[in-house]
């Protein structure tokens, strides 16, 4: 038997590997010997694992199917095999018309050949403004400049405003405001720490506080999330 050598990164599937060793051993498409088809199949399985190649799992599947058509064409009554034998040659013709039909566009593809117009030479344009205008003009354009640098110089200011409004609270003043309602060993309801708090930043730097403090132990929640107590730590009594 010749040695077989396989060009392992070229082939994109299992239909890709059937249609290359079906073409290297001349064997006919629409009446594959399936036994001869299945050996070859399971040699590149092996040598694909010698050189450490990761298989997909469809490669493994086509080698199942392959060892059952064989199994099933054995018994008594071999139709089935038949069938499936026809099934998998359909697939292999309607994978190398397709193909042929993608090479067939490949050699059609002119992009690279498609003229491109070069860059236009631009007028060079006089560096100088040309025209004149009156002096009323002149005022009337100044005049409307400076008001809209002043509409833009309020909106900045009502901008800025705006944003120095929002009191950022932040997660560390939380966490000591829920100690300090735990200390000494008191239980606290959840609820009771949201009480007069309006402010959107508050809740979420209280409810982040909650968070940090049961990350790290110094807190635990009841089973239904509603009380808080304080946990006694390593050393106290």
């Amino acid at each position: 038997m010749a040695v077989l050598e396989f060009k392992l990164d070229v082939f994109t599937g299992p239909l890709d590997v059937l249609l290359y060793l079906i073409s290297k051993h001349k064997l006919n498409i629409n009446d594959i010997e399936i036994s001869e088809l299945l050996e070859q199949y399971l040699l590149y399985i092996e040598e694909a694992k010698r050189q450490d190649l990761e298989l997909a799992g469809e490669f493994l599947e086509m080698a199942a199917r392959l060892v059952w058509i064989k199994t099933v064409s054995l018994l008594p009554k071999p139709e089935e095999a038949e069938r499936a034998k026809q099934e998998l040659q359909g697939s292999l013709i309607e994978y190398a018309l397709c193909q042929e039909a993608a090479n067939a566009l490949r050699e059609r593809f002119i992009a690279d050949d498609i003229f491109v117009r070069g860059p236009m030479k631009l007028p060079k344009m006089p560096q100088t403004y040309q025209l004149t205008h009156s002096r009323d003009v002149l005022a009337e354009v100044f005049m409307q400049i400076g008001k809209a640098k002043m509409e833009g110089q309020r909106l900045t200011e009502k901008i800025t405003d705006t944003v120095t409004q929002e009191k950022v609270v932040s997660v560390t003043s939380k966490i000591v405001h829920v100690l300090r309602e735990l200390y000494g060993g008191k239980t606290v309801s959840m609820a009771s720490l949201y009480d007069n708090l309006p402010d959107w930043s508050a809740r979420v730097a209280t409810f982040l506080a909650i968070l940090e403090l049961t990350r790290f132990g110094r807190i635990r929640l009841n089973d239904d999330n509603t009380l808080l107590t304080m946990c006694e730590r390593k050393g106290e009594s």
